[in-house]
């Protein structure tokens, strides 16, 4: 896709990957629609965005709310007379044992995680399948492919939306609308700060920058043909991520175990 002068909407895009996607997009010509919560954050991208395409707006919305994503996509075609790529970005984390979480805690995860940027597509799709053009990209996660310690409602609406995305890559066969799903690894974002309530990360880095993810999703919009991305493709230390996914699925039973052997708390000595 030739990014000039094409209309982008981009969520979660106050922090982390959407902040330093948002601005990259602009720099090659994209009028850029950005979403999330935080007002003043937003405004602090939109700015960078403007430098390249004044054009660009945002939109202030707790996409916990599915028909919050529904009027978002509507007020965006509206607003920039259509859009040509849509982006999926906006997601929260949830880092508690299985034991501790509650009916909520899912509820809550699912929704923004897989059931809005759902909603949004299906929003989306029957105007760009009338144009017989566009582009719909998810951001899912290496959670959506490889179980996580302590992070099973994350898992389950990330899983799904990796599912989600190969049943639209599937039906959109022969159509001028095309799907892409992106998978990041360990980015430096909010999403592994503590917050209150929940645990912290087992992993502890080292981190890849959200503007080197960034870089590599508008690498993977640009790209005419790929559907899979994982970004990047090897993270610090020299982990191929799909190389992981595919050891997983040669050894489903082997590689569970390892893993819940590797968290479990070593014996006091």
């Amino acid at each position: 896709m030739d990014l000039t002068g094409a209309t982008v909407l981009v969520t979660g895009a106050s922090s982390g990957i959407g902040a330093e996607l948002a601005p990259q997009l602009a720099a090659r010509g994209a009028t850029v629609g950005i979403a999330a919560r935080r007002r003043e954050r937003l405004e602090e991208v939109l700015e960078r965005c403007r430098r390249h395409t004044p054009g660009s707006r945002l939109w202030v919305v707790d996409l916990a709310d599915p028909e919050a994503g529904v009027r978002l996509v509507d007020d965006a075609w509206e607003a920039f007379g259509g859009l040509d790529v849509l982006v999926n970005n906006a997601a929260i984390g949830k880092r508690k044992h299985l034991t501790t979480l509650t009916a909520e805690d899912l509820a809550v995860t699912m929704t923004t995680n897989f059931t809005t940027p759902a909603r949004m597509c299906l929003a989306v799709l029957p105007r760009m399948l009338q144009r017989d053009r566009g582009l719909i990209v998810n951001v899912s996660s290496m959670g959506g492919r490889l179980g996580i310690v302590h992070e099973a409602a994350y898992c389950a609406a990330k899983f799904a939306l990796c599912g989600w995305s190969e049943g639209m890559r599937l039906d959109l066969e022969g159509t001028g609308v095309r799907v892409k799903l992106v998978l990041p690894g360990p980015i430096a974002t909010e999403i592994w700060e503590p917050r209150p309530g929940e645990l912290p990360g087992l992993y502890e880095g080292p981190f890849v920058p959200a503007a080197e993810c960034a870089a590599d999703i508008v690498a993977a919009i640009e790209d005419p043909d790929g559907f899979e991305y994982y970004v990047p493709e090897e993270v610090p230390g020299g982990f191929n991520q799909k190389e992981l996914v595919v050891a997983k699925t040669a050894d489903c039973d082997g590689f569970l175990t390892g893993i819940a052997q590797m968290a479990r708390p070593a014996p006091p000595t």
